[in-house]
């Protein structure tokens, strides 16, 4: 039997066996408790014990004299072995496992994120991340199409604190940038939108 020949093996008391003059800590037993093993004596244990058969379930419940830490350890191996199984059966069959979906783009997130406030769907929530994003690039018409400024607009009526002042400063100084170098007619898409955001935040 493994449990009786492993517990024999571990010292009767805590204080045995060691060095005199030390004071050594003794752990009070509780009665009916599980005792602590070490992780050698634990393995050592271990490897004396026989294989259980690799079956169901039902051949735990037929085997009453497993305690439970070994009911654990048998489930786990045997859900390893059935994971192990499932994976040959499908490169045998010529699938392989379900690669990952495609990382989605930045854009594509942070103008997700912008339609959800716009419909106020129940799971949208705050994303610093994404509002980050839409703050960099709401004045470039490739990054943040005209169908989705309008949105956008709306939602910096909402912005307060540091944002909204970095964001009046960043349109400011675009603005000084394309008065200085006189890229007004070249740009009058980019102009327009700044001097819509000036507006609403100023």
């Amino acid at each position: 039997m493994r449990g009786a020949a492993c517990l024999e093996a571990e010292p009767a008391e805590a204080g045995v066996g060691a060095p005199r003059g030390r004071m050594t800590k003794q752990k009070r037993k509780v009665p009916g408790g599980p005792e602590k093993k070490s992780k050698s004596r634990k393995k050592a244990c271990m490897e004396e014990e026989p294989r259980a058969p690799e079956a169901g379930p039902d051949v735990q419940d037929a085997n009453p004299t497993l305690t439970p830490e070994q009911k654990r350890v048998l489930e786990r191996k045997l859900k390893k072995e059935r994971k192990k199984e499932e994976r040959k059966r499908l490169r045998a069959a010529g699938q392989a496992a379900q690669a990952p979906l495609a990382q989605r783009s930045g854009a594509e997130l942070a103008l997700d994120y912008l339609s959800g406030w716009a419909q106020k769907q129940a799971g949208w929530r705050f994303q610093k991340t994404r509002q980050t994003w839409l703050l960099q690039h709401m004045f470039d018409q490739d990054k943040v199409p005209d169908k989705h400024f309008p949105t956008l607009l709306a939602y910096l009526e909402g912005l307060q604190g540091r944002a909204r002042e970095l964001t009046v400063l960043k349109a400011e100084a675009l603005m000084r940038e394309l008065d200085a170098a006189d890229n007004i007619r070249d740009s009058p898409g980019k102009a327009q939108r700044l001097r819509q955001v000036l507006q609403l935040l100023s």
